[in-house]
């Protein structure tokens, strides 16, 4: 943010009454207008000179292949939300019905296979059997009782429902894919460029088809409706001033017609002195910058007037 206007020197007195009077140059505050990341301009809507309200569209800039990120970010959005939502919701009927069966499955070959052990055993001890066919039937009996235990394992947690971790792994998906989208959303709504403030156009700084980094301005936006003005006073007056106190502008072409303002700001440092000031002559030549600031909705106090300004000051005690 800038301001428009030189800085008026000259030093202040006193009026009749005792208030401080002095003179300065009015300054408008300027801000610029531009996109946050690299972007193309599609479209200028104002001009220099045009007047603006706060929020009004100043240009359309576009960005290639944005459309179709945010389309393929939401969908990936979309899928991470079903699945969190699968989770806690836990297991269909239908799952767990299935997973009955392959339990009792399961169950049905560790009593076949435990029955054919058995048997061959009673065989092998009689010689009858071979060792080889011994060992694949024990094997067949430690397969199916594995088999058992995984399907009462599997049944067990469909019954119980999704674990906490996992459901908390895809909430935490969800968020991330749902992030993600509002920040291309937020991206693409930073390619619409808005007034911050009200005011009038002072400088078009881009046309259609250029492309403009972030911090490049676009556009740049001088709020007119509330002007200030610099002042200098000496260091004799700075006891008697403090924010907030009311005071008065008064323009050379409209001696009549003042301008209500308001102290927003005072200096805490000199701007303005001798090469060197030893003798108390010359430390009253010290000047301490104040800021007036002024409600003008008519727009007569424009940048670069000279006003006259008089600051309703109390004596010191």
């Amino acid at each position: 943010m800038a301001a428009v206007a030189a800085v008026g020197l000259a030093a202040c007195f006193k009026s009749d009454t005792g208030d401080i009077e002095a003179t300065g140059t009015i300054e408008v505050r300027e801000v610029d207008v531009g996109p946050t990341s690299v972007a193309r301009v599609s479209r200028m809507l104002v001009d220099e000179g045009s007047t603006v309200h706060k929020g009004d569209t100043l240009a359309v800039l576009n960005t290639p292949n944005l459309a179709a990120a945010l389309d393929e970010q939401a969908a990936r959005a979309r899928s991470a939300v079903a699945a969190l939502q699968e989770v806690e919701k836990g297991a269909r009927s239908e799952e767990i019905k299935r997973a009955e069966a392959d339990l009792a499955a399961a169950e049905s070959d560790v009593v076949r296979t435990s029955d054919d052990l058995a048997r061959i055993a009673a065989l092998a001890r009689s010689q009858n059997v071979s060792e080889q066919q011994l060992s694949s039937a024990q094997a067949a009996a430690r397969t199916a009782a594995a088999r058992r235990d995984a399907a009462q394992s599997v049944l067990r947690l469909l019954r119980e429902g999704s674990r906490p971790e996992r459901i908390a792994a895809a909430r935490a998906e969800a968020q991330r894919a749902e992030a993600a989208v509002s920040g291309i959303r937020a991206t693409a709504s930073d390619l619409i460029l808005r007034s911050p403030v009200a005011g009038i156009v002072t400088s078009r700084n881009a046309e259609p088809g250029e492309v403009l980094g972030p911090g490049q301005s676009a556009v740049t936006v001088g709020e007119t409706a509330r002007p200030f003005v610099r002042v200098f006073v000496n260091q004799g007056s700075m006891p008697r001033l403090k924010p907030g106190q009311k005071a008065v502008g008064v323009l050379d072409d409209y001696p009549d017609r003042k301008f209500e303002g308001t102290v927003t700001a005072i200096s805490t440092r000199a701007e303005f002195t001798p090469r060197v000031a030893l003798t108390e002559k010359e430390r009253a030549d010290l000047l301490f910058g104040v800021k007036v600031e002024f409600a003008d909705t008519t727009g007569t106090l424009k940048a670069g007037l000279p006003i006259t300004v008089t600051i309703a000051a109390p004596p010191v005690p």
